[in-house]
Protein backbone atom coordinates (compact mmCIF):
# COMPACT_ATOMS: atom_id res chain seq x y z
CA UNK A 1 0.00 0.00 0.00
CA UNK A 2 1.18 3.49 -0.82
CA UNK A 3 2.47 5.66 2.01
CA UNK A 4 3.40 9.31 1.99
CA UNK A 5 4.84 11.95 4.26
CA UNK A 6 3.63 15.51 3.85
CA UNK A 7 3.55 18.89 5.50
CA UNK A 8 1.08 21.70 5.07
CA UNK A 9 0.11 25.20 6.04
CA UNK A 10 -3.59 25.77 6.76
CA UNK A 11 -5.04 29.29 6.59
CA UNK A 12 -8.55 30.76 6.43
CA UNK A 13 -8.41 32.59 3.10
CA UNK A 14 -7.22 31.89 -0.42
CA UNK A 15 -5.47 35.29 -0.46
CA UNK A 16 -3.46 34.43 2.64
CA UNK A 17 -2.47 31.08 1.10
CA UNK A 18 -1.40 32.81 -2.14
CA UNK A 19 0.70 35.33 -0.18
CA UNK A 20 2.45 32.53 1.74
CA UNK A 21 3.00 30.54 -1.46
CA UNK A 22 4.73 33.58 -2.97
CA UNK A 23 6.95 33.88 0.10
CA UNK A 24 7.90 30.20 -0.29
CA UNK A 25 8.66 30.77 -3.98
CA UNK A 26 10.98 33.59 -2.89
CA UNK A 27 12.90 31.29 -0.56
CA UNK A 28 11.04 31.52 2.76
CA UNK A 29 11.32 28.50 5.07
CA UNK A 30 8.23 26.26 4.98
CA UNK A 31 8.47 25.17 8.63
CA UNK A 32 8.87 28.75 9.86
CA UNK A 33 5.83 29.94 7.91
CA UNK A 34 3.80 26.96 9.13
CA UNK A 35 4.70 27.68 12.77
CA UNK A 36 3.75 31.33 12.38
CA UNK A 37 0.63 31.13 10.18
CA UNK A 38 -0.93 27.65 10.13
CA UNK A 39 -4.10 27.08 12.17
CA UNK A 40 -3.56 23.30 12.24
CA UNK A 41 -2.16 21.49 15.30
CA UNK A 42 0.73 20.41 13.06
CA UNK A 43 1.96 24.04 13.04
CA UNK A 44 4.18 23.42 16.08
CA UNK A 45 5.93 20.69 14.05
CA UNK A 46 6.45 23.03 11.10
CA UNK A 47 3.34 21.67 9.40
CA UNK A 48 4.65 18.09 9.45
CA UNK A 49 1.82 15.55 9.23
CA UNK A 50 4.09 12.50 9.40
CA UNK A 51 3.52 9.40 7.33
CA UNK A 52 0.06 8.21 6.32
CA UNK A 53 -1.76 6.10 3.75
CA UNK A 54 -4.53 6.96 1.28
CA UNK A 55 -7.91 7.70 2.84
CA UNK A 56 -6.52 9.17 6.08
CA UNK A 57 -6.90 12.75 4.84
CA UNK A 58 -9.70 14.53 2.99
CA UNK A 59 -10.05 13.50 -0.69
CA UNK A 60 -8.78 16.85 -2.05
CA UNK A 61 -5.73 16.54 0.21
CA UNK A 62 -5.11 12.89 -0.75
CA UNK A 63 -5.25 13.78 -4.43
CA UNK A 64 -2.35 16.21 -4.02
CA UNK A 65 -0.26 13.95 -1.80
CA UNK A 66 -0.67 10.76 -3.82
CA UNK A 67 -0.88 12.13 -7.38
CA UNK A 68 1.08 15.38 -7.78
CA UNK A 69 4.90 15.81 -7.85
CA UNK A 70 6.80 15.51 -4.57
CA UNK A 71 8.97 18.27 -3.03
CA UNK A 72 6.85 20.95 -4.68
CA UNK A 73 4.36 23.20 -2.89
CA UNK A 74 0.81 22.74 -4.22
CA UNK A 75 -2.20 24.89 -3.51
CA UNK A 76 -4.13 26.67 -2.35
CA UNK A 77 -6.25 23.54 -1.95
CA UNK A 78 -9.70 24.21 -0.43
CA UNK A 79 -11.20 21.87 2.16
CA UNK A 80 -13.83 22.33 4.86
CA UNK A 81 -11.00 23.48 7.17
CA UNK A 82 -9.75 26.30 4.94
CA UNK A 83 -6.99 26.62 2.37
CA UNK A 84 -3.92 24.40 2.40
CA UNK A 85 -0.46 24.69 0.91
CA UNK A 86 0.76 21.10 0.71
CA UNK A 87 4.23 19.69 0.15
CA UNK A 88 4.70 15.94 -0.16
CA UNK A 89 8.13 15.02 1.26
CA UNK A 90 8.15 11.45 -0.08
CA UNK A 91 5.80 8.80 -1.40
CA UNK A 92 6.28 5.04 -1.66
Amino acid sequence: MARACARHILVKTKDEAETLKQKLANGADFASLAKKHSSCNSAKRGGDLGEFGPGKMLPAFDKVVFKLPVLKVHGPIKTKFGFHLIETIYRT
